[in-house]
């Protein structure tokens, strides 16, 4: 039998959270170790684990993965969910590459000084330049590539649910990408990662904030 996934990372969402998502949509059991000191970044750096000493990292099928879209990209190929040639496949990247720019953007809002303004210009992009463009791939398909589910499925998924939770009725003029977070919150698996006590990960607070900042001994500008 092989041994279990193992993510490295912080308890938290961050770059990990879509790792979790993806495993969960594979139905791959995967445990977790929470950096919480710098001490735990340093024993992984002393043992050569990251190799550009950064995280997250995922120990899997006997490899120590690195970089959050190689990790993507070996998961979704592992199983299943990354097309069935490369011109699907390079349209999964492309969808996939604008929803990790927008998420990145709300990832980072907790360790932004003006909060407000980047709410603003978070809700501004979300609208007119990455929803549209999936509200129009889903008037008349399922999936966003290739009639199946794919890694940018899982990610518009994830999306769409963050920026719900930053801005409640987002989705109101954007009709088919609410119907298809719908549908995708039918399968089981999803279904069961929405759940209060699933691995997926509130929204960061102060906790997660200071503990990155922490283990990787930043300090904010003063005001």
């Amino acid at each position: 039998m092989a041994d279990k996934v193992v993510l490295y990372y912080f308890n938290g969402r961050g770059k990990m959270e879509s790792i979790r998502w993806l495993l969960t949509v594979a139905e791959v059991e995967f445990d977790e170790v929470h950096l919480r000191t710098r001490e735990d970044y340093e024993k992984l750096l002393r043992d050569e684990d990251l190799m550009f000493e950064q995280v997250p990292l995922v120990e899997m099928d006997g490899m120590k993965l690195i970089q959050t879209k190689a990790i993507l990209h070996y998961i979704a190929g592992k199983y299943d969910l990354f097309g069935k040639d490369l011109k699907e496949r390079v349209m999964i990247d492309m969808y996939s590459e604008g929803l990790i720019d927008l998420m990145e953007m709300i990832m980072m809002l907790i360790f932004t000084e003006d909060a407000a303004a980047q709410k603003e210009n978070i809700l501004n992009k979300a609208k007119n330049r990455y929803l549209p463009v999936f509200e129009k791939v889903l008037i008349d398909t399922v999936h966003l590539v290739g009639g199946k589910l794919s890694l940018a499925d899982v990610l518009l998924t994830e999306c769409t649910l963050m920026l719900e939770e930053l801005f409640a009725g987002i989705l109101g003029d954007f009709p088919n990408t609410k119907a298809f977070q719908g549908r995708m919150r039918l399968i089981p698996a999803i279904n069961r990662f929405l759940l209060p006590g699933s691995k997926r990960r509130p929204p960061p607070d102060e906790v997660y904030k200071n503990t990155v900042m922490e283990v990787f001994q930043v300090k904010l500008p003063s005001k």
